[in-house]
């Protein structure tokens, strides 16, 4: 058991990116997710489901399910449904292209001389359900295949039922209200189909293709179904923005559209200066909604862990767009309360969250002129100092909202000073840095 509301909201050794949040029949929240473990790929072979009663109190599961244990894996004769059209590439694909022609990179021959090399057998983003008290794991590999695992608890161990006779990434599933479920998936493009009773079985002559496309939705990837009121909304990776750093969704009044494209509902662009993607999901426990997503970290595009949001859905369907914060699903931080350097929500520049210092990971890689952000602190009196563990040397500026509220003086390790002036409130905490010798930044705590 694991207690915690902040971002991120696992152990810091715990990297579970693409989540996909049910509350399931027992009561409790699972998360399902990738499980990052390696510096060269993203995910693993392995699933880890996470639990949770109350967005406090965290359970870590076991192995659910093991690449290595799929049969098929590597299979030249996995359905491959419907892959790249280079006859009608999306403008990502062709943004990619003259990237890679400016390298002189043949983007086209290089994907299609690997496409049958052998890989290795990682689990990437999953979704599980539960049906007449079995759970279904819907699982996708790096060979385009897709299949589907059951078990009596949500947490599994999960058997191996069957290859789905579709091909692609980020398999999603939904229950309607009707019982009717469905299949969702794809990259680029999306693409879903009924489902039939047994969870399984489906009529590839009736997909349905292009449900949200990167011209029309900005959909990349990460496809995540959720039903509120009448409305389907269609949750995705978002490249509004340039790239997949965001979560977007569309809505529909039927669960295979058409969808419109409503917007962006959170963005991980600042959380490190290798961000790359986002994949996560919403879900309403105990009245609240969330919004789980990733963060990546250590200046790669992997390490992505767990972070949630709260989130509001206006009475009119809309999601107003939330912030990434260090606080989680919690309250403010209060005065007193011990702020991890690895809690920092936004960084610019060159610094990142990396690994070292007293408590596992820290603020590190510093440079005039970068700054870091923590969302949000609060206190109903006047801030009057703030106390520093760090290492290295440096000058930090202290604002709130923006204003400035003093500068800490740290030489070889010792904070030097330590008064700072705000009036009571409400705060995005920022650190702006003009000065780094090697300067590291591990917890700070506001009086």
């Amino acid at each position: 058991m694991y207690e915690n509301q902040r971002n991120p909201i696992l152990p810091l050794d715990v990297h579970i990116p693409d989540s996909e949040a049910h509350v399931m029949p027992d009561g409790r929240l699972w998360v399902y997710g990738s499980y990052d473990t390696r510096e060269d790929v993203y995910c693993s072979e392995e699933y880890h489901p996470v639990s949770t009663p109350d967005m406090r109190h965290w359970t870590i599961h076991d192995k659910a399910l093991d690449g290595n244990d799929v049969p098929w894996f590597n299979n030249p004769d996995a359905p491959r449904y419907p892959g790249i059209d280079w006859s009608h590439p999306t403008p990502f694909i062709l943004k990619m292209m003259e990237r890679d022609r400016e390298n002189g990179v043949d983007m086209k021959a290089e994907f299609e001389k690997n496409a049958d090399l052998p890989k290795p057998p990682l689990l990437f983003a999953p979704d599980c359900l539960e049906r007449n008290g079995m759970y279904y794991l819907y699982f996708c590999m790096p060979d385009d295949s897709e299949g589907v695992a059951v078990s009596e608890k949500p947490e599994g161990p999960f058997r191996i039922v069957t290859q789905l006779p579709v091909g692609g990434i980020d398999p999603a599933v939904f229950i309607d209200d009707d019982g009717q479920a469905y299949l969702y998936w794809g990259q680029l493009f999306s693409h879903g189909v009924k489902l039939g009773t047994d969870m399984v079985s489906l009529d590839r002559e009736k997909i349905v293709d292009d449900l949200v496309t990167e011209e029309a939705h900005f959909f990349h990837e990460g496809s995540s179904m959720r039903k509120i009121g009448d409305t389907y909304y269609y949750i995705y990776a978002d490249m509004e923005r340039g790239k997949p750093t965001s979560l977007g969704y569309s809505t529909s009044k039927t669960p295979l559209g058409p969808f419109t494209y409503r917007g962006i509902i959170i963005d991980n662009d600042d959380c490190d200066p290798a961000s790359w993607n986002n994949h996560g999901s919403i879900a309403c426990l105990n009245g609240q909604w969330y919004v789980f997503y990733h963060r990546c970290s250590r200046g790669v595009q992997q390490h992505r862990r767990l972070c949630i949001e709260k989130l509001t859905i206006m009475p009119d369907g809309t999601i107003p767009e939330v912030k990434m914060t260090s606080q989680g699903v919690g309250e403010p931080f209060a005065p007193g309360e011990a702020i991890y350097g690895y809690q920092a929500c936004g960084v610019s520049g060159s610094c990142l969250i990396g690994t070292g210092g007293r408590y596992e990971e820290q603020l590190m890689n510093i440079a005039p002129g970068d700054t870091a952000l923590f969302r949000y602190v609060r206190s109903e009196e006047a801030y009057s100092a703030v106390e520093v563990e760090a290492s290295g040397s440096g000058t930090m500026e202290i604002l709130f909202n923006g204003q400035s509220a003093g500068t800490v003086l740290i030489r070889n390790g010792v904070q030097i000073s330590r008064e700072i002036s705000a009036p009571a409130g409400e705060y995005t905490l920022t650190l702006r840095f003009s000065e780094s010798d090697g300067l590291t930044l591990d917890k700070l705590t506001l009086h």
